[in-house]
């Protein structure tokens, strides 16, 4: 499976972005999968994940704010970020949770200014 992150951008503190994870190369929809991020000197974080279910969990630091989401038509997820805050600031990337078996994409760069 490949992933393509994509969605990232610069925007100032209080703002939203919604980024997308698309596979190609076999579907995702029987895996569960999580957004992941890493900023600047810190380890990779889960932060969001979604089950095959559609069950969701949010780490503590963006519970409220951030919503992950699934269209399996498309072999795509999501994740809408709303109240960004300068610490969001990271690459973030999408991959199987917690298995994480699939090759890492280029992962694209959030980034929020105060």
């Amino acid at each position: 499976v490949q992933l393509v992150e994509s969605g990232g951008g610069l925007v100032q503190a209080g703002g939203s972005l919604r980024l997308s994870c698309a596979a190609s190369g076999s579907t995702i929809s029987n895996d569960n999968m999580g957004w992941f991020r890493q900023a600047p000197g810190k380890e990779r974080e889960n932060v969001a994940r979604i089950y095959w279910n559609g069950n969701t969990y949010y780490s503590d630091s963006v519970k409220d704010r951030f919503t992950i989401s699934r269209d399996n038509a498309k072999n795509t997820i999501y994740l809408q970020m709303s109240r960004l805050k300068p610490e969001d600031t990271a690459v973030y990337y999408c991959n199987q949770y917690p298995s994480q078996t699939f090759s890492w994409g280029q992962g694209t760069q959030v980034s929020v200014s105060s």
